[in-house]
């Protein structure tokens, strides 16, 4: 167990078995926010800068009560001020340009950022985010930031001489972004590397990035690393070498097919299971999430294991990442009880 885990048990605690629940990150957001952007972008709307601003407030607030009203552990705002996950950080990362969308899969646009120079740190990116969420939260708040590879595998290069090079001066980047997130009050912090699973030979270059990530961030700050959809087993043991604190995988989707991959060798790090489906839009019963959980409890003991989704859950309707949400820590709790009581116990293989 990482010894920064135990800073996120809520004080009073009703077990004495913790298993950590908290969101990967993304969230709906309300139907009216959506409305309002649409009046912020319109040139002929009186609907001003400001305006904007406190509807982004207003939905930060909103969703961020949401999360506690569900019971989770660990909050996130919902990343309401996030359009996508990598467009939002090319618009505040100097060197990035934009030229208009491509098209993705069937009739979804991506705004795909081109990298036409060096990459350069200007503004802070998250720190006013995450100021305002931890200012209207009554728990500890996670941030997300998109990981390096990602922002570099997602991007037209037409200024580094391949993406590695263009992946490394990002990292370094996101650590002058992190450092000044703790700075702020920050002690929690994901790496999301959805492009990892995707090209697993690449391990060894996000293994690099990590480590510059890292650097000179202290040991209390916990440090996670979100990894979904592909195939595990390409990069599995290598995922124990990465410098986190925390692995956080997608597995229920593919109904725990590939929870295998992670007994052997002995999974090491602190693991953050996937305990419903980001993709089916119905709620899953508390029992099926306790079975779920108890999947997790096959890799690592209660004191190692963190309950979330599957992924973000933006693509949700809102009552039903709500029910899920609910749901998860209503199963987390019954097996806290569980374990406390001796009806259930660890089955590690």
């Amino acid at each position: 167990m990482s010894e920064n885990r135990e800073q996120f048990r809520p004080p009073g605690h009703e077990n004495d078995h913790f298993l950590l629940t908290t969101v990967v990150g993304s969230y709906p957001k309300p139907s009216w926010l959506n409305r309002a952007r649409d009046l912020h972008d319109d040139p002929d709307s009186e609907f001003d800068d400001d305006d904007w601003r406190e509807a982004q407030d207003d939905a930060s607030r909103l969703i961020t009560n949401e999360h506690e009203r569900a019971g989770l552990d660990v909050v996130v705002d919902g990343e309401m001020r996030r359009n996508e996950m990598v467009e939002f950080f090319a618009h505040r990362i100097d060197g990035y340009e934009f030229n208009g969308p491509v098209k993705v899969w069937g009739h979804n646009y991506f705004d795909k950022p081109s990298v036409t120079d060096e990459v350069e740190y200007g503004e802070s990116w998250l720190v006013s985010e995450y100021e305002f969420t931890a200012s209207v939260a009554d728990r500890p708040v996670k941030v997300p930031i998109t990981g390096p590879y990602t922002l570099a595998s997602w991007s037209f290069n037409e200024a580094y001489e391949d993406e590695e090079a263009l992946a490394y001066d990002l990292a370094d980047l996101v650590n002058e972004e992190i450092e000044k997130l703790v700075a702020a009050g920050a002690r929690y912090i994901q790496i999301d590397e959805p492009a990892l699973a995707t090209t697993p030979d690449d391990h060894a270059i996000v293994g690099e990035c990590l480590e510059r990530i890292v650097s000179g961030i202290p040991d209390d700050v916990r440090i996670g690393l979100h990894v979904c959809y592909g195939d595990y087993s390409r990069i599995y043991p290598e995922l124990l070498d990465f410098p986190v604190h925390e692995l956080d995988l997608e597995l229920a989707n593919g109904d725990y097919d590939q929870l295998d991959v992670f007994k052997n060798p002995e999974f090491t790090k602190d693991l953050a299971l996937g305990v419903v489906d980001a993709h089916v839009a119905e709620v899953e019963s508390v029992e099926q999430i306790e079975r779920n959980i108890q999947k997790g409890l096959e890799v690592v003991p209660p004191e190692q294991l963190t309950v979330s989704p599957d992924c973000g859950v933006k693509l949700l309707p809102r009552e039903v990442a709500y029910g899920k949400m609910e749901n998860l820590v209503t199963a987390a709790r019954n097996v806290e009880a569980k374990l406390d009581s001796g009806e259930l116990t660890p089955d590690l293989n």
